[in-house]
């Protein structure tokens, strides 16, 4: 395929790099077979601990360079990778819907956050700041100022290949940091191609080698990072069970860890909301890279004058989806990312018709032409009650859940009785409600909406989530200060040394 081509992507590709070159490794070979038509697309030589070792010593040696670089002109060199993105953005947008499985206007839109955060981090590097205070003593100065941690761990998901890696990495590079990347195993010729593109720029800029560094492996290269000292801070974006394995063996060291995880989002639609637009977020939402989003929309709390109005607008929706390539732009859907993927999907599904769910539209696997792969699915809606156990899971697939309220604090309360708590939204016209869903008894999620759906959150604002999500802010806003280590400084420029608690020596 051109793209891959275009990418330098090969049949057999290492999959260990210090950013100026691949090292040689005798892992095992991860296979990458694409969920979209099942063929093998590459294959990727896994790290093993010794280049391992190589990567994390060419990363301590390059952040002693790497920290004395000025912030603006690390900027410069992220201003430049923004510039190549826009560059490789269609072959890099094909390669993370034909890999990950994602539709194609969702491949080019990734890879448009990754320009997107590039854009924002070039002026984070002239706005890294401190905090200027007033001394209680005479003739002294106090202020706080940030400075690099050191070498910056990220764990990445599957679903967003390539996007969530660029939202740390851009940051850490221009507080100062050197990063190594574990991406999923699942996707690994997409970190392949993007260290293809870093390589170009780090190589025009004479950047140290070991900057931007990449480890491809399974669970037990993502257990190294998170043990490993030499590590200070591991950001990890996936599940809550593996989010949970990162986070007691980073605070075992007394580490930092940003941690992004699951979620269990939910819109509630008021009985004033405006249906035509509720109805589009639900839909998006739901179904939107084939409901693996950790902001997908998996609940609808629905006012009970308007659920039969809905229900009936939802079924009439979901009819009008078009699943299939997402290569293609006149699918809506794409595939689940492998089989595992699909037999989590039915036993969902099994689970919730035990609990006594009523499936108002179906779900299944689908064969034949163009489903070959059989790793797509049928969207699918189903009635239930809040205290399913089923509801309070997280299940990466396209299943929403339909339930009732009568008032506004029944359905915070219902939305906020999971144990996740990333993304949520209300739809309605009312200004009260709105205010009393984004109050201190409202959501008690990271992210709270009104108006608009529970994904497609903006880089400018901080991404991140509370309870089992992890807790962890990515992205815009101030989250740079997760990459920095804070320090206070006194400076005396007086004449005299004033003790606490007004001690003296007499000498």
């Amino acid at each position: 395929m051109d793209f891959l081509k275009t990418l330098n992507v090969q049949d057999k590709n290492p999959g260990v790099s210090t950013g100026l070159q691949w090292l040689q490794s005798n892992g095992e070979t991860i296979q990458s077979f694409s969920p979209v038509d099942g063929k093998l697309i590459g294959s990727v030589i896994s790290a093993d601990k010794n280049s391992y070792e190589i990567v994390i010593k060419k990363a301590e040696e390059a952040f002693k360079q790497w920290r004395l670089m000025p912030a603006p002109k690390r900027g410069e060199i992220v201003r430049q990778i923004g510039d190549a993105l826009r560059q490789y953005k269609e072959s890099l947008g094909k390669l993370v819907s034909y890999e990950m499985g994602k539709s194609l206007q969702e491949g080019y839109g990734e890879v448009q956050e990754m320009i997107d955060i590039c854009d924002f981090a070039v002026g984070l590097s002239r706005q890294l700041y401190g905090l200027t205070m007033h001394s209680e003593r005479p003739g002294h100065r106090m202020y706080e100022q940030y400075h690099p941690l050191g070498t910056v761990g990220i764990i990445s998901a599957f679903n967003f290949p390539v996007a969530v890696w660029s939202w740390n990495s851009m940051l850490a590079w221009v507080c100062g940091d050197v990063c190594i990347w574990k991406p999923s195993e699942k996707t690994p010729l997409c970190a392949v191609a993007c260290q293809n593109i870093i390589q170009e720029v780090f190589k025009k800029n004479n950047i140290p080698e070991g900057v931007c560094n990449l480890v491809i492996g399974g669970r037990d290269v993502g257990e190294w990072m998170a043990n490993d000292t030499r590590i200070p801070l591991v950001s990890a974006t996936g599940s809550t069970r593996m989010g949970k394995a990162v986070g007691a063996a980073v605070g075992a060291r007394l580490g930092r860890a940003l941690l992004e995880l699951g979620g269990n989002n939910a819109i509630i639609i008021s009985k004033e909301a405006d249906l035509d637009i509720a109805i589009i977020g639900a839909l998006f939402g739901a179904v939107g890279t084939a409901g693996q989003r950790c902001t997908t929309t998996r609940r609808l709390i629905i006012h009970e004058d308007v659920y039969e109005k809905v229900k009936t607008r939802l079924i009439a929706a979901y009819k009008q989806l078009k699943i299939g390539d997402p290569l293609n732009e006149v699918h809506h859907v794409g595939p689940l990312i492998d089989k595992d993927a699909v037999k989590l999907y039915l036993a969902s599904i099994e689970k919730c018709k035990a609990e006594g769910g009523n499936f108002i539209v179906e779900g299944g696997v689908l064969s034949g032409d163009g489903y070959e792969s059989g790793c797509y699915v049928k969207p699918c809606i189903a009635e239930v009650n809040p205290d399913f156990e089923i509801v309070r899971h997280e299940t990466f697939a396209p299943i929403l859940y339909l339930l009732k309220y009568k008032t506004l604090e029944d359905a915070i309360r219902i939305q906020n009785e999971v144990p996740q708590g990333l993304s949520s939204s209300i739809m309605t016209l009312n200004m009260r409600e709105a205010e009393q869903f984004l109050s201190h008894a409202g959501s008690d999620c990271g992210i709270a909406n009104v108006n608009i759906g529970t994904s497609g959150a903006e880089i400018g604002g901080a991404f991140g989530g509370e309870k089992e999500t992890g807790g962890g802010r990515e992205s815009g806003s101030d989250a740079w200060k997760a990459y920095m280590r804070r320090q206070t400084n006194t400076i005396n420029f007086s004449n005299n040394l004033p003790l606490a608690q007004g001690i003296r020596f007499d000498l």
